[in-house]
């Protein structure tokens, strides 16, 4: 599922997909780092919700593919450099895969760009999640993404409630003590979220007019 970072019980999904970056910093920099407006981009694993929205807003001409295939085997069903972006919102290159990355530059235009969006850390909300490899090994220098060949953005999010209380509960009902200790210590109705654009150029270059 493109739309979040997580997948939550009882319900909570669509709670946080309305409170996860309400200012709309991630579309911006994903704009910033393709550019998205007027152009064709596949959206892998995406659904007809507000990240999706988001990116038509911004003059996206957004279309879908699954990641991978029912056997688990990687495969975007896209045509042949028929996306001038394909973006990837948390759930697949889970550390950089090849075969991912094979399937992306088969499916871009020349000078084509791959952003693949992961929670980075740093923040209050890698405190409820533990540890996890986005967090370390796939943000180091020497790690599956900045060894080969991507670049990183780092976008400072938040998680944003109606009020301290509302984020009390909310935290609470999400997760459990770890939640609970963590709304204790809110002195304002938002969490720090931090997420990481790695961000490529894959395939030929686009030719220069009259080339």
């Amino acid at each position: 599922m493109a739309e979040l970072p997580i997948e939550l019980e009882d319900g909570l999904n669509e709670r946080l997909s309305r409170i996860l970056d309400v200012e709309g910093k991630i579309p911006r920099a994903l704009d910033a780092l393709g550019p998205i407006a007027g152009r064709d981009v596949l959206l892998l694993d995406g659904t007809e919700g507000i990240r999706t929205q988001q990116l038509r807003d911004l003059g996206a001409h957004v279309s879908f593919a699954c990641a991978r295939r029912a056997d688990g085997s990687v495969g975007f069903g896209a045509a042949d450099a028929s996306a001038d972006v394909v973006i990837s919102l948390w759930s697949s290159f889970q550390g950089a895969a090849p075969d991912e990355l094979a399937e992306a530059r088969r499916v871009l235009r020349p000078g084509g760009r791959l952003l693949v969006v992961h929670d980075y850390g740093r923040d209050d909300v890698s405190h409820l999640r533990g540890a996890l490899p986005e967090y370390g090994p796939w943000s180091k220098r020497g790690g599956p993404f900045l060894s080969d060949g991507f670049k990183v953005r780092v976008v400072h999010c938040f998680w944003t409630f109606e009020s301290i209380e509302a984020g009390g509960a909310f935290l609470t009902a999400a997760f459990a003590e770890t939640g609970r200790a963590v709304a204790s210590a809110l002195k304002r109705p938002r969490i720090s979220y931090n997420v990481a654009i790695y961000h490529r150029t894959l395939g030929d270059p686009k030719p220069e007019p009259g080339a």
